[in-house]
C-alpha cells in the first residue's frame, strides 16, 4: 500500500480543511501504467470517498489506470464497489494501435489486486449495453474514441444507466486538435449548478444526473468563480505530484532497459574483438601478410 502524497497536510487542515481537500485527495494511486489521466487520480479517490458508490462503469480503460485509481480507493475505504472496465483493447487512431500484451498487463493487476472488484469487459461498447439496466450505476467514466460523433453515439446510449444522483465523467475536455471532439459536446451538456470542469490533464468534465443528494458534490457543481479556481489549482497540485511519482516509478524499469542495452553491446564488442584478436592471432593471418602488404602497395598506386 503506497503513502499518501502529503498525509500531513491533510492531518494540519483536519476540520478546517475546504470539503475538497479530504484526506482521501491525498492518497496515492497502486498502480501507474502509461495514462493521459494520470493528473486525475486525486479525484478519483475524492469522488469515490464523496459518492460512495457501489457501482462504477467507463468506457475506455487502456492501460488501466482510471480503473485501478477507482477500485483503489474503494479498497482502501472498505466499500463494495465494484468497476466495470470495457475497452476493445485493440487501439483506435488517437490511443494508437496495439496488441495483447496491453489487455494481458491489465488483467494481471486486476487478478493480482482486484479479482472481486474490477471485471473487464472486451468488445465494443454498443455490443456490452445490453448488460446494463436503467439506473443501475453511479459513475459513468467516458473515455473511448474522441471524435464528436462517437462521444455524442456513446453519451447518447449510456446515460440512462446512471442513476439519480450519480455522475457522468468525461475525459479530454480541454483536448481542440488532432479530431478530438469532447469539448464540443461538453459545452452542449454543461450547465450552471450541474457541471464542473477541470483544465488539466487534458480536461476532465464532471456532469450530474438528477438531484444532487450528496453535499460535497453539490458544493462542487455550485462553487463561484473563486472557488472554482482554487478548486482547480488545488486537484491541479495533487496531480502534479502524482505525474511525479508516476516518472519516478518508470525511471527504474527505462534505467534497467538502457543497462540491459549497454550490456548487450558491451557483450558484442567483447565478442567481435575477440574474433578479431583469434583472426590476427591465426596462422593464415601471418602466412597471407605479405600479400595483403602487395596490394596496400597497389591501392597506393
Amino acid at each position: 500500500m503506497k503513502s499518501s502524497v502529503d498525509v500531513g497536510t491533510a492531518e494540519r487542515e483536519g476540520a478546517s480543511a475546504p470539503f475538497w481537500l479530504r484526506p482521501t485527495s491525498y492518497w496515492m494511486p497502486a498502480h501507474f501504467p502509461i495514462s493521459a489521466w494520470t493528473t486525475h487520480g486525486a479525484f478519483a479517490a475524492w469522488l469515490v470517498d464523496v459518492l460512495r458508490p457501489q457501482r462504477i462503469v467507463e468506457l475506455g480503460t487502456h492501460y488501466g489506470y482510471s480503473c485501478f485509481a477507482f477500485a483503489e480507493a474503494a479498497k482502501r475505504l472498505g466499500l463494495a464497489t465494484t468497476v466495470d472496465a470495457l475497452d476493445s483493447w485493440e487501439g483506435d487512431d488517437h490511443a494508437g494501435h496495439y496488441g495483447q500484451e496491453v489487455f494481458d498487463a491489465v488483467h494481471a493487476v486486476v487478478e493480482a489486486d482486484y479479482p472481486d472488484r474490477v471485471r473487464m469487459i472486451r468488445g465494443l461498447f454498443a455490443q456490452s449495453r445490453h448488460l446494463f439496466d436503467d439506473a443501475s450505476i453511479d459513475v459513468l467514466h467516458i473515455d473511448g474514441r474522441h471524435g464528436y460523433e462517437d462521444v455524442v453515439a456513446d453519451y447518447e446510449e449510456w446515460r440512462s444507466v446512471v442513476r439519480d444522483g450519480g455522475v457522468i465523467l468525461f475525459h479530454d475536455i480541454a483536448e481542440h486538435d488532432n479530431g478530438f471532439g469532447v469539448w464540443r459536446l461538453w459545452e452542449e451538456i454543461a450547465e450552471p449548478g450541474r457541471s464542473f470542469a477541470f483544465d488539466h490533464g487534458h480536461g476532465l468534465g464532471v456532469l450530474a444526473i438528477g438531484e444532487i443528494a450528496d453535499p460535497p458534490l453539490r458544493e462542487l457543481f455550485e462553487a463561484d468563480d473563486a472557488t472554482a479556481s482554487r478548486i482547480r489549482a488545488d486537484f491541479e497540485r495533487l496531480g502534479s505530484g502524482l505525474a511525479r511519482q508516476s516518472w519516478l516509478e518508470t525511471v527504474p524499469a527505462d534505467a534497467e532497459r538502457a543497462w540491459a542495452e549497454v550490456r548487450r553491446r558491451a557483450v558484442h564488442e567483447d565478442e567481435l574483438q575477440a574474433r578479431i584478436d583469434a583472426l590476427t592471432g591465426s596462422t593464415s593471418w601471418r602466412l597471407t601478410a605479405p600479400v595483403r602488404g602487395i596490394g596496400r602497395l597497389v591501392r597506393r598506386r
